[in-house]
């Protein structure tokens, strides 16, 4: 462990040095508090022994500083009898020991040395833990939102799933209540889907299903929720948005699908791929989550079966 003697009489500091040298420690010398000020903002050690009284700045001036630069450095103070009240008011101040002059006992520097050199190793010790306790958080807390954000997410498209915009639609309709301003879904279905997987087979209809999830991604506004709720079927909750504004959104989802070049799209029923949308909004079409759900289910209903590719909202 690396250690800075401080004193300004020169024989005393050598003692102290070639004491603790021999125990061990790299010893570092300066010759006055602003030496060792200054070598200490260089490099900062684990533990200091430092004399009370020296010309210039003094021990008690010399820990302010330290323990300002560097709280978890052991500070031991050494003093004379005259002055141990001074010394006793730096351990009030966060100094960790001292040593009276004249020494009883080489073996004394030593000890006061030892325990403060093993008090530094177990503050480093527990910084260390504390850091790598918080390092461990920081990851759990990473991997619990990423574990939480699967489980809101569709494992095709990515999009949120089922549950979530249930929760999503009721968190919306309550703040619709609470705000006045009404809020929009679009329920919509891939047309002839089936036909599709049929003569592509299923990897290329997953293929399509996330080609058609990117396109809903791209005309969505910050505030919209997209989600996939169920096999070929996909949602759209619309905040703050009137019913004729959703149907305008749901045209132009509409329009942009039909003119998207899918592969394989020339063998469609239509000649192309299309989707059909029911578009219900709150609180014209339900009172409830429930209600306006099932407005838009019973609306794309009437859109599949009256010629598909189409946006219905009345």
């Amino acid at each position: 462990m690396e250690l800075l003697v401080v004193d300004d009489e020169e024989t005393l500091r050598s003692v102290v040095s070639q004491v603790l040298s021999a125990d061990g420690f790299e010893v570092v010398e300066a010759a006055s508090g602003e030496e060792a000020l200054a070598i200490f903002k260089e490099k900062p050690h684990p533990l200091v022994i430092t004399d009370i009284r020296m010309g210039g700045m003094s021990g008690i001036e010399l820990l302010a500083e330290i323990k300002r630069h560097s709280p978890d450095t052991q500070v031991v103070i050494m003093t004379s009898h005259a002055s141990l009240d001074t010394a006793l008011s730096a351990i009030r101040n966060g100094a960790y020991d001292y040593l009276v002059k004249p020494f009883e006992s080489l073996d004394l520097i030593s000890a006061v040395a030892g325990r403060a050199a093993e008090k530094a190793r177990l503050v480093a010790q527990n910084r260390e833990l504390l850091d790598q306790l918080q390092r461990a958080n920081s990851e759990l807390q990473e991997v619990n939102c990423t574990l939480k954000e699967m489980a809101m997410r569709d494992g095709l498209t990515a999009l949120y799933n089922h549950r979530h915009f249930q929760e999503a639609l009721a968190q919306e309709i309550a703040r619709s209540n609470r705000s006045g301003r009404p809020c929009s879904i679009a329920f919509m279905d891939v047309d002839n889907f089936k036909a599709y997987n049929d003569t592509h087979g299923h990897p290329d209809g997953d293929k399509l299903l996330r080609r058609l999830s990117e396109l809903l991604m791209s005309q969505l506004r910050c505030s919209d929720l997209a989600a996939r709720y169920g096999g070929e079927e996909f949602v759209l909750l619309l905040p703050d948005t009137p019913k004729q504004a959703a149907i305008r959104i749901a045209e132009a989802l509409r329009a942009k699908v039909e003119q998207e070049h899918f592969p394989g799209r020339e063998r469609q029923p239509l000649g192309r791929v299309t989707i059909s949308i029911g578009v219900a909004s709150y609180p014209d079409d339900g009172n409830d989550a429930k209600d306006v759900l099932a407005s838009a289910d019973q609306r794309l209903y009437h859109a599949k079966h009256g010629g598909r590719n189409k946006v219905i909202a009345e």
